[in-house]
């Protein structure tokens, strides 16, 4: 009973503090299409994985796990989306990164935010990451623009769709 109890406490506190903005399922649809099949599956990170992703995206790896979506139309994976939960400043923001099968970044969607609703980018700024080819080397103030106040927020945005795309190529390159 004091074990159920735990349960019930941690299930009704924590999405009480959770700002959720999108259904990881919803952003997928809408990039994917509404005939897209969405499916999902969390990836275990085994310590070598890790390395080679922060080896490929010069970015920390704090997951030990992600959480992978699959868009599938007519039995045909057409891409995936990496959900990525990310410490912003002092709180996380998830954020699903779209990548194309092709190796394209197609976008990026805010899921959750728990900052102050001030410092999530402008639709203008996230569309910097719109079409952006696995191959370029995402980097803030190079070929990102930073966001005035917000820098913390671009960073982390910048960083995790690194190590998405690291992601990307590490496992689902291919298949």
């Amino acid at each position: 009973m004091k074990k159920f109890l735990v349960y019930l406490f941690l299930f009704l506190a924590l999405p009480a503090s959770a700002q959720m903005l999108l259904s990881p399922t919803d952003a997928m649809l809408k990039n994917y299409g509404n005939k897209s099949k969405i499916s999902e599956e969390v990836v275990a990170l085994t310590p070598s994985l890790v390395q080679k992703i922060q080896e490929s995206s010069s970015v920390k790896v704090e997951a030990k796990n992600i959480q992978l979506f699959k868009a599938t139309q007519d039995g045909k994976t057409i891409g995936y989306g990496i959900l990525l939960n990310r410490k912003i400043r002092s709180k996380n923001g998830v954020v699903l990164y779209l990548i194309s099968k092709d190796a394209t970044l197609k976008a990026i969607e805010v899921i959750a935010f728990n900052e102050p609703l001030e410092y999530i980018p402008s639709k203008t700024w996230m569309a910097q990451f719109e079409n952006v080819k696995a191959d370029t080397s995402l980097t803030l103030t190079k070929n990102i623009a930073n966001i005035t106040g917000a820098t913390l927020s671009a960073k982390s945005f910048v960083d995790g769709s690194r190590i998405a795309l690291a992601f990307y190529d590490e496992i689902l390159k291919g298949k």
